[in-house]
């Protein structure tokens, strides 16, 4: 059977939701929470999914930038399982943990990239942890 390795990656470009809300905690970590909806054609069918997509003290020049409902995202990171117990018993729920989130002023250029990081055209995301 010999060694398998398993592939946990997550690449989306979609709209934020909502505006995203930003979390601090007593430790000093931050959590930016966002909803992200994307929308795909499969089999020419339409589909739209919103995702909750949790991001892990984000960059200050992210924070920085005005995003609210709408704004275009690209997200890299993994995909998680959260659990909790509620008075209806144990739940759970699938949710992106992101590496990046970068915002998009259009579809055609990327914003909030530095000048040294992997990005070798326009259009062309390179998912790399911050």
């Amino acid at each position: 059977m010999g060694n398998v390795m398993d592939l946990n990656l997550v690449v989306l470009s979609g709209s934020l939701a909502v505006a995203p809300e930003l979390h601090e905690f007593d430790s000093g970590k931050r959590r930016l929470d966002c909803l992200v909806t994307v929308r795909t054609v499969l089999d020419g069918r339409r589909r739209t999914d919103t995702l909750n997509v949790k991001y892990w003290d984000p960059p200050a020049k992210l924070l920085r930038k005005k995003l609210d409902r709408g704004t275009r995202v690209w997200i890299a990171g993994t995909v998680q399982r959260r659990f909790w117990s509620s008075l209806d018993g144990k739940k759970s729920q699938l949710e992106v943990v992101a590496s990046q989130v970068v915002y998009r002023a259009s579809d055609l250029s990327l914003e909030g990239f530095e000048p040294d990081q992997n990005v070798s055209r326009s259009g062309e995301l390179a998912a790399t942890t911050t």
